[in-house]
């Protein structure tokens, strides 16, 4: 084919560039997927209905825990979401509904695998993954190189390629009042051929 005058890409010189990139042949490589989870924590059952606090695969010791249908992992979750969003395929509560009893109290690692999985038949692999977790109490501080090398683990990549940061909100809302945690997450894939 010939240039389409972009520098380092390839496509037909005889159509648009912004028609060259909706066809159907064009696929980028490289795709960028944004996730984002938000879960209320409540004393844990059998005081409140939070589950036991886990984040990243990791448990916590906290005398509050995540209000959800599965294990609550918000941090796993919003990963899952942003490689889904990144593939261009339907999020993780469509294709794991919370109306599913299959999923009551499920380890999100079984979610993040699927995604995995849906990356790896794509042909992407993951450049990097940056994650900010936002909640007052349990600080991550401590365990944070614990949590980027589990990451790291579960997600097959060099410990390099995953950041993870801590925030607080600062006595705002629900999670700057320890009744939530929020998380965010970018992830970067690319063309594995």
């Amino acid at each position: 084919m010939p240039e389409t005058g972009l520098p380092g890409w390839i496509g037909r010189s005889d159509v648009p560039i912004a028609r060259v990139w909706t066809m159907p042949e064009f696929n980028p490589p490289f795709r960028i997927g944004h996730g984002y989870d938000l879960h209320r924590l409540e004393a844990i059952a059998p005081e409140g209905k939070g589950r036991p606090f886990v984040l990243g695969g990791l448990h916590f010791d906290h005398d509050r825990g995540p209000v959800g249908h599965s294990d609550g992992d918000a941090l796993l979750h919003a990963i899952t979401d942003a490689l889904l969003g990144a593939l261009g395929e339907e999020d993780i509560g469509q294709r794991f509904p919370d109306t599913d009893p299959a999923h009551d109290g499920a380890d999100s690692r079984v979610f993040l695998d699927a995604a995995l999985e849906r990356m790896a038949e794509s042909g992407f692999e993951i450049a990097n993954l940056d994650a900010t977790v936002i909640l007052e109490r349990p600080r991550i501080g401590p365990r944070k190189t614990e949590l980027r090398r589990r990451l790291a683990t579960l997600l097959g990549v060099d410990g390099t390629r995953v950041n993870i940061k801590g925030k607080t909100h600062e006595a705002v809302d629900a999670v700057g009042e320890g009744r939530a945690i929020e998380v965010h997450v970018v992830v970067l894939l690319f063309r594995a051929d």
